[in-house]
């Protein structure tokens, strides 16, 4: 009875999901110039003109992109990346810290994801290497490190938002509670 509930519930919010959901500009090469698969070596050399003081090291890569370090770790053989940027670490995270980077997760960090590995607390986009095209890449690290350096606040990748989550009305709260108090003045 709980499952269905549930499933009842999932269903009647899905319904007015679907039509907020995010919409973006798709990041695709012209008929004629079709991009080749990302490979370890073609990510390096985006990722060197990102940061040219870029560090391969075996299948990672150690670079700095707005102020922020990042390592971006690769895997050919279960063709995936994984771009992560460290924000603090994990010991002493409140209930609510966890239950913000959740709702952050599902609507406004976007590719990026707020996540917890190693007594870390990381920013980090995942995505299967060869299918992986330059502008998402980039795309990709850029809400990264937006999502690092928007911790604590506004937990956000930077680009838009899934309207049918918690963090618009969340944000939208620090404006409501600043117009209040203006109303005394």
């Amino acid at each position: 009875m709980h499952i269905l509930r549930l499933s009842a519930v999932v269903f009647s919010l899905a319904l007015p999901f679907s039509a907020l959901a995010q919409t973006a500009p798709e990041a695709t090469a012209p008929e004629s110039q079709v991009e080749p698969p990302m490979t370890y070596e073609r990510l390096g050399r985006i990722l060197a003109a990102l940061d040219p003081e870029l560090e391969p090291n075996g299948a990672s890569f150690a670079l700095t992109l707005a102020e922020m370090p990042m390592l971006v770790v690769t895997d050919s053989s279960a063709d995936r990346m994984r771009a992560m940027v460290p924000i603090r670490p994990a010991e002493g995270l409140s209930s609510e810290e966890l239950l913000r980077m959740m709702q952050a997760n599902f609507d406004s960090a976007l590719d990026a994801r707020y996540a917890v590995a190693n007594g870390t607390v990381w920013a980090t986009f995942i995505h299967p290497l060869s299918a992986l095209q330059r502008d998402q890449l980039i795309s990709g690290l850029g809400q990264t490190v937006n999502a690092a350096q928007t911790y604590g606040t506004l937990y956000s990748g930077g680009a838009m938002q899934f309207g049918g989550g918690d963090s618009g009305n969340l944000q939208r709260q620090l404006i409501d509670d600043l117009l209040k108090k203006g109303e005394e003045i």
